[in-house]
């Protein structure tokens, strides 16, 4: 049984993306308004069932036009999909701190199992008497696999946007 409960802290928590822009350089954006917990077994990590979900909509690249553009029908579809989520299947421990973190992805509506790296800062109790887990994760997917396929072909060749996108988050936790 989990018996301890956590939930994001998103004041100190952010949750990002990267993807190539013109087969050059990287567009930076993340989510605003999201949700997680972690259920596990007296904070033994490993033990921890993760979910997660983002409010597509608040998808913020610094630039009012690409966000709108990411929240139309040729990416994200928030008319349709408000949300992605992901509920972890499997927590594997790699060493002291760094673990595996297997799960369900769902974007639209493709669902598909993706791995990221985690690293586990351990507890920590806040100056305000708060127990605190910390967690950064990376990993990758290929967007055209959740059915995010718009692109534009260049002039001088290659597309506009990268495949790939690179996936972070530096997140805090609390004892529930």
């Amino acid at each position: 049984m989990k018996n301890t409960v956590w939930t994001i802290d998103p004041t100190h928590s952010e949750i990002g993306f990267k993807v190539k822009h013109m087969m050059f350089t990287n567009v930076s954006g993340k989510f605003n308004d999201f949700t997680s917990t972690i259920k596990n077994d007296d904070a033994v990590f490993e033990t921890s069932e993760i979910s997660f979900v983002a409010k597509v909509a608040s998808v913020d690249t610094n630039n009012a036009d690409r966000d709108n553009h990411l929240r139309s029908a040729d990416f994200f579809e928030v008319e349709k999909y408000e949300d992605l989520s992901f509920t972890s299947t499997n927590v594997q421990k790699k060493s002291e701190n760094d673990f595996i973190i297997t799960g369900m992805l769902t974007i639209k509506d493709v669902t598909k199992e993706v791995s990221f790296k985690a690293e586990y800062s351990g507890l920590l109790t806040d100056p305000w008497g708060n127990t605190k887990i910390g967690l950064s994760l990376e990993g990758k997917l290929n967007r055209k696999e959740f059915g995010l396929t718009w692109n534009a072909a260049l002039e001088t060749g290659g597309v506009l946007v990268g495949e790939d996108i690179k996936l972070f988050a530096e997140v805090q936790f609390v004892k529930a």
